[in-house]
């Protein structure tokens, strides 16, 4: 999946039509990057979620339950809690994961060679050199970061809870397992589209900016309006494909895990 999150990247942080350097089509930004950077430019930035991946899902889930018992003592309708909670754990999740996030960009905006780019390591400690560890530094873009976890999981839990509750469940386990994997896939495909401004707004915050030295793209808020003046609308949506490509089918299979997961424990402990 992580090709595919490389693409979303590249796309994301191209600006306008006029740059020689953009990438016409998915196809032709899959072979632009095979035949200059090889099949290791797909995997640039690959650590980062790697070392992220475990602290991140246990959050996204562990702290989903938790704003769930949370609110179970307001007076918010069984819907309404679940997208709260989800809210509440993305809002979460993005704390955690947003330094990693900063180092995962600017590896993958990175179109040297893969042999040619600084490591992980040495590139983390770039940017804490240059720009410490706050809101310029290895914390940059955490309000776009917050805005997409946020409204992805407010989405995401939402939606596949609620519509759970409206298809009625199948006795028959391969049935069953379909009907959740899709509203599982639907569930991260919806999430995908509603968040994506944010995703590329966190995209041009935390990528290379247009001039060197100097700050374009500093606030989520501005930065989105900014793309829509200069770029149209459409420019809020760039690297959708290949997000919903990846969150679609990987957004099912991770709440089937949970799922499971999740009855195992209660009915084991």
């Amino acid at each position: 999946m992580h090709p595919l999150d490389v693409v979303k990247t590249r796309f994301q942080i191209q600006r306008g039509k006029n740059d020689p350097s953009n990438y016409k089509s998915l196809r032709h930004c899959f072979r632009t990057i095979f035949q200059t950077e090889g099949l290791f430019g797909f995997y640039k930035g690959i650590l980062p979620p790697i070392l992220a991946e475990t602290p991140k899902r246990a959050v996204k889930f562990f702290t989903f339950e938790q704003y769930k018992k949370l609110l179970g003592y307001a007076a918010l309708s069984p819907p309404m809690t679940l997208a709260v909670a989800g809210l509440g754990s993305g809002l979460t999740e993005a704390i955690v994961v947003n330094p990693f996030e900063v180092v995962k960009v600017s590896l993958q905006a990175n179109r040297d060679a893969f042999t040619e780019q600084p490591s992980t390591f040495a590139k983390a400690q770039q940017i804490i050199k240059d720009h410490g560890l706050g809101l310029s530094g290895l914390n940059k873009g955490l309000t776009a970061t917050l805005g997409r976890h946020g409204v992805f999981n407010m989405v995401y839990f939402g939606f596949y809870f609620n519509v759970k509750r409206i298809i009625p469940a199948n006795k028959d386990p391969t049935l069953e397992f379909l009907r959740k994997f899709g509203i599982g896939l639907v569930s991260g495909t919806i999430a995908s589209i509603i968040n994506i401004p944010f995703d590329v707004a966190k995209s041009r915050i935390q990528g290379p900016q247009p001039v060197p030295g100097e700050i374009k793209y500093r606030t989520c808020l501005k930065t989105m309006a900014t793309v829509y003046k200069e770029e149209g609308f459409l420019a809020l949506y760039k690297g959708l494909v290949p997000k919903i490509m990846r969150l679609g089918p990987g957004g099912a299979v991770m709440l089937l895990v949970y799922e499971y997961a999740y009855g195992w424990l209660q009915e084991n402990w």
